[in-house]
C-alpha cells in the first residue's frame, strides 16, 4: 500500500494502482451497482482529457513533455489498456466528479510513469493541475456522455437499418403467402404476409431516420464552460478551441454552446435522444410479440410463421421449442422503456446551475443505447433471417375463416354478407359454398373476388 494526502487527511491506496487517493474514497462511499461506468463513457472522457491536453499544450498552458505524457495515457485508457483501473461505481454522488478523479488520478500516474516517476508520487504529472487544468466535472462529465451517446447512437442506426433490410429480404421471400389479418385478435379480411412484413420495416424505418436525427441533439456541448458556464479559470483562448480540438479528435460534428450556463444546468436534450430509444423499443416489442403470436402453438395455435429453432425449450416438456430470442428482445424494450423514466426523473433533478443525477442518467441512456443495439443485432441474425412461411397453415385458415365474406361487401352489401358469415360460423360451410348454393354470385365472380390480387389490393376496380 501506498498513502496519499487529499483535503481530509490521509488514506490508504493499494500501491500498484493507477488511481488515487479520491478514488479509493470514492469506491468506499458509493457501493451501489457494483458495476463501473459505461466503457463508452470511459472512453469518451479519456478522449475529452486528449483534447483538453493538447489544447493546453498548444496554447502554451502546458509543458509539451507532460501534455504529450498525458495524451498517450489517454490513447491507452480509449484503447481499454488501462479500463481495469476504473474502479468506481457507475452511480455516484457529486455530478460525475469520483469517475472524472479516477479518470484524472489514471491519466496522471500513467503519464507521471512515462515521464520516468513513479505512481502516487504527482511530481511530474498532477492530477488537478495539470490533467484536470481548465476543466470542470461539470463540463467534461455533459460533454464526454454527449460523445459516448453519439458514437452509440451511429452504432444503433446501423444495426436498426441492418434488422429493417432483413424484414424487406423477408418480404421478397414470402411476401406471396395470402393469410388472414386480424383485428382485435379476431380474423377480420385477408392479408398477405408481404404486407405483414413491409408494416414491420415500415416502423423500423421511422426509428432508423429517428435515430440518425437523434445525433443533432447532442452535438452542442458545454466543454469550456468549466463549473457552472461561465468559464471560470480557464482562458478565453481555450475555451474557444478545446470543442475544435475534440470534433477533429473524435470526427463528430460537434459544436460549443452558445449558451453555456444553459448546456451545463439542463439535460432536456437527453430526455429528447431517450424519447426516441423508447420508440424504437416499443416498435421492437410490438414486433417480436407479433413474431411470438404468428408462430404459436405450432399445431395448436396460429402456427403461420416458423422461427428458428435456436434452443430446447423446457426442462420437463420434451420437444418443446420456445420464442426465445423474441422474448428476450421484448425483455430489452421493457427495460429501456424504464430506463426512459429514469432519464426523465434525473433530468428533471438537477438544480440551479447543475444536475447532480448526470451519473444515473448517464448510466441508463448509455444502457438503453447498448442494449438496443444488442437487441437489433440478436433479432436479425438469430431470429428474422430464419423465418419461413407455413404456406399450408396460412391456407388452412383462410380456407376456414368467414372473414373472406368481406370482400363481397361491393356486390352483395354488408347484411348479406353478415348473414352469410353467421350461415358460415354455425354450419361450418365455406362462404365459397354458402355463395354458391345461393345463387348469390357465379363462380368467375366470387373467384375474381377471392383472389389473392383482388383480396390485398388497393381497393377494387369497377
Amino acid at each position: 500500500m501506498r498513502t496519499e494526502h487529499d483535503q481530509l487527511g490521509d488514506h490508504a491506496v493499494p500501491a500498484a494502482a493507477y488511481y488515487g487517493i479520491h478514488t479509493a474514497r470514492a469506491v468506499e462511499n458509493f457501493p451501489l451497482l457494483g458495476q463501473p461506468p459505461a466503457v463508452a463513457l470511459v472512453r469518451a472522457m479519456a478522449t475529452v482529457k486528449l483534447a483538453c491536453a493538447g489544447t493546453n499544450r498548444d496554447l502554451g498552458f502546458l509543458d509539451p513533455s507532460v501534455a504529450d505524457a498525458i495524451v498517450a495515457a489517454c490513447r491507452e485508457l480509449i484503447a481499454g489498456e488501462l479500463a481495469r483501473e476504473i474502479v468506481v461505481d457507475a452511480l455516484q454522488g457529486g455530478a460525475g466528479t469520483s469517475l472524472n478523479m479516477n479518470v484524472n488520478e489514471v491519466l496522471a500516474n500513467r503519464a507521471e510513469e512515462l515521464l520516468g516517476g513513479q505512481r502516487g508520487q504527482y511530481r511530474l504529472v498532477h492530477p488537478l493541475d495539470h490533467v484536470n487544468l481548465h476543466q470542470s466535472t461539470n463540463d467534461v462529465f455533459p460533454t464526454a456522455l454527449k460523445v459516448a451517446a453519439i458514437t452509440l447512437l451511429r452504432q444503433l442506426e446501423r444495426s436498426v437499418a441492418d434488422l429493417q433490410s432483413a424484414f424487406q429480404a423477408k418480404e421478397r421471400d414470402i411476401g406471396d403467402v395470402v393469410k388472414i389479418g386480424r383485428t382485435q385478435l379476431q380474423d377480420a379480411c385477408p392479408i398477405t404476409l408481404g404486407m405483414e412484413l413491409s408494416a414491420w420495416a415500415e416502423a423500423l424505418s421511422r426509428d432508423r431516420w429517428r435515430v440518425f436525427k437523434c445525433e443533432e441533439r447532442l452535438r452542442v456541448v458545454n466543454l469550456g464552460g468549466t463549473a457552472v458556464g461561465t468559464g471560470l479559470t480557464a482562458p478565453r483562448d481555450y475555451i474557444f478551441r478545446v470543442v475544435d480540438t475534440l470534433r477533429e479528435e473524435t470526427g463528430l460534428g460537434l459544436a460549443r454552446a452558445e449558451n453555456l450556463i444553459d448546456a451545463t444546468q439542463n439535460a432536456d436534450s437527453f430526455v429528447e435522444v431517450s424519447g426516441i430509444l423508447k420508440a424504437h423499443a416499443v416498435n421492437l416489442f410490438k414486433i417480436s410479440s407479433d413474431l411470438r403470436l404468428l408462430a404459436s402453438g405450432p399445431r395448436t395455435g396460429l402456427g403461420e410463421l416458423r422461427l428458428p429453432a435456436v434452443q430446447a425449450g423446457s426442462s420437463i416438456m420434451p420437444g418443446k421449442v420456445n420464442p426465445v430470442i423474441c422474448e428476450a428482445v421484448g425483455q430489452a424494450a421493457m427495460l429501456v422503456i424504464g430506463n426512459d423514466a429514469t432519464i426523465t426523473l434525473a433530468a428533471q433533478s438537477g438544480q440551479l446551475e447543475l444536475n447532480a443525477f448526470l451519473p444515473l442518467l448517464a448510466h441508463a441512456l448509455l444502457q438503453s443505447l447498448s442494449v438496443l443495439d444488442a437487441a437489433c443485432r440478436m433479432f436479425r441474425t438469430r431470429c428474422v433471417e430464419g423465418i419461413t412461411a407455413d404456406r399450408a397453415a396460412c391456407d388452412a385458415h383462410v380456407q376456414r375463416s368467414w372473414a373472406t365474406v368481406t370482400a363481397l361487401l361491393p356486390r352483395i352489401g354488408y347484411e348479406r354478407a353478415a348473414v352469410l358469415a353467421r350461415q358460415a360460423q354455425e354450419t361450418g360451410r365455406s362462404v365459397v359454398q354458402l355463395v354458391l348454393d345461393q345463387g348469390l354470385l357465379d363462380a368467375e365472380t366470387v373467384q375474381t373476388l377471392l383472389s389473392a390480387d383482388a383480396m390485398t389490393g388497393l381497393g377494387y376496380r369497377g
